[in-house]
This record gives structure tokens, sequence and C-alpha cells, in this order.
């Protein structure tokens, strides 16, 4: 049987818990970089202030976001890494995607990097769905996972550099852009890198 972001939960917590500090300290690649500004450019151009990061880690993104005049809130299953958004000024919450508890449609954007690949294939239809409820119509959604290429198929990495090993669902273009078709717009789809470090960045809107 197939695996449940219920089962997945608990071990990513522990395993995130436990690398905070060092994830805190690790330089963001720059084409990373470059991913984030053109984000922040597409909000600043359509007037999108208010933005939830989801699987936020130490809150890098989040505290670059807010000083670019952004209001921001934060959301990250590890408790460890919450108190790292906090410790940065930012508004941040320990909670698992699919217990986002905010009012619908309460921000103009979402920013997802390397989280939802986290997500097993049989729950990430109901945690797009969750997302999109939050978005008011015409807002924008970031979602950023590395997959397709060599990059297929889901479960636990024995040589994980996290411990415990954490789970991946990494998904082909088509398969993946196939999830989020179901609940937003493709205003941009393209390809960074390849083989192992493979990343998918989507930019999407809600459009309904």
């Amino acid at each position: 049987m197939s695996m449940r972001y219920d089962d997945v939960i608990a071990s990513l917590r522990a395993a995130y818990d436990g690398g905070a500090e060092r994830r805190d300290g690790s330089v963001k690649a720059p084409w990373k970089i470059a991913e984030r500004a053109a984000f922040l450019n597409r909000l600043q151009d359509g007037g999108h202030m208010r933005l939830l990061e989801i699987g936020a880690g130490t809150g890098q993104d989040s505290a670059y976001f807010q000083d670019n005049g952004l209001e921001v809130v934060a959301v990250d299953l590890s408790p460890a890494m919450v108190a790292l958004c906090r410790d940065k000024g930012i508004e941040a919450h320990a909670m698992d995607f699919l217990h986002l508890d905010f009012a619908p449609e309460s921000f103009d954007a979402v920013y997802a990097l390397n989280c939802l690949l986290h997500v097993p294939n049989r729950d990430l239809p109901a945690v797009l769905d969750a997302i999109h409820m939050l978005i008011r119509p015409g807002g924008l959604f970031y979602l950023g996972v590395y997959g397709g290429g060599t990059l297929s198929g889901e479960g636990s990495f024995d040589d994980d550099s996290h411990q415990p090993p954490r789970f991946f669902s990494f998904r082909s273009d088509a398969q993946l852009q196939e999830f989020v078709g179901q609940f937003f717009e493709i205003v941009d789809f393209h390809v960074v890198g390849s083989d192992d470090t493979r990343f998918q960045s989507l930019t999407l809107r809600r459009s309904k």
C-alpha cells in the first residue's frame, strides 16, 4: 500500500528538528536566490502583499520577503524550525499541510520551496486543495520541488543527510503539472539543473 502523509509526519518532524541549527547556517545557492527574487517581482507587480510560506524551514526566505515589504506568515512542521523563524521576527506557527489553520482566502500568495516533495501522491490533491482555499482569487502560488528526469518514485533515502531518513515523492514534469492543473492556472513552468539536482519551478494562479 502506498504511503500517506500521516505516515511520514512524525519522522519528518524529527528529522527537521534535529537538523534545524545546521540548516540555518547554510548558504543559499544562487539559483534559489534568483527563483525567490523572480517571485517577489511578480508579487510586487501584482500588488500581492500578504504571503504565507509553508514548509518555511528556518525562515530565511520568509525574512527576505518580509524585508522587502511583504506581510509574511510562516508555517513549518518542525517546532525547532518555527522557533528559528520567530527569532528572525517572523510570525510563525507549527502546522502540517493538511491542517493549515487560517481563514479561507486570507492570503494573496503562498510560497512553497522544496517541501511538497515530502507529501505522498495519494495526499497531494488534498494538500493542493487546502492551499487553493487559502489564496484569494487572482492570487499566486509558487511551488518548487526537485523531480523529473532521473528523479522518480516515492520512498525514504537510506543515505539521507537527515536522521531519520526523510520521505520523498518525485514526480515527472507531466505528472506534477497534472496535479496542480486540477486547482490552479499554470503561469510559468521551467526546470533548473539536471540529474539528482533537477528542480521544477512553477508559478501558479488561483483563477476561481
